[in-house]
């Protein structure tokens, strides 16, 4: 059976529970749960952890945010954390995110429409890339890019950077803005002015 999750209209109100298959296929609003790892290289310069997705899954082969996924239904966003787990062999406690709050997303790939209630946060850590236990099955490898280089990609100063990798196949890979999964919002250029912003000691952060 396809897992079940929690639908809302379009003020964001419950109005019942339907099939992942059927919730893709229809546009219907579900929950998910995203977090970006973040962390300060040996030389103060802060990175984010990202994954680059297998091939049989929703967005074959791109490169997404560092533990991310649906809310089944009746759960609430303290269930998030164990995506982290699950994806990337980190336990964390829910208390030990920063919230940033939380994001309308909508994309579509054929017939796949994703109406996503994004509850978004920060996880900060200095774990080195290759100690991640992360899931095989999900997770073709893990990047580690510099906010820098990150900021000089989508802000177009350059069409590709390098990122170290773990599990690619080579110890930097190149990136590039198509490599990501699309997004209508400039959400991944939100996501990288406030890890700016936080590196930068404020603690007021919205997405």
């Amino acid at each position: 059976m396809s897992e079940l999750f929690d639908i809302y209209d379009e003020a964001l109100n419950h109005i019942g529970v339907k099939e992942r298959d059927e919730v893709h296929r229809d546009g219907d609003w579900h929950q998910v749960f995203h977090c970006w790892v973040i962390g300060r290289e040996a030389d103060g310069g802060p990175f984010l952890v990202l994954q680059k997705r297998r091939e049989h899954l929703d967005y074959p082969g791109k490169i997404d945010i560092s533990a991310a996924g649906h809310l089944a239904a009746g759960e609430t966003v303290r269930d998030g954390p164990r995506e982290i787990e699950e994806e990337l062999g980190l336990r964390v406690n829910f208390e030990d995110l920063i919230p940033l709050g939380r994001r309308l997303g909508v994309s579509r790939l054929g017939d796949f429409v994703d109406c996503q209630i994004c509850h978004v946060f920060f996880y900060e850590t200095d774990q080195a890339l290759a100690d991640y236990s992360y899931s095989r099955a999900e997770i073709a490898g893990l990047l580690k890019l510099r906010l820098a280089d990150a900021l000089r990609l989508f802000s177009e100063e350059v069409d590709c950077v390098d990122a170290a990798a773990e599990g690619l196949g080579a110890a930097k890979v190149p990136v590039t803005r198509a490599d990501y999964i699309p997004s209508i919002d400039n959400y991944v250029m939100k996501i990288l002015i406030l890890v700016q912003r936080f590196f930068a000691g404020e603690t007021e952060l919205w997405i």
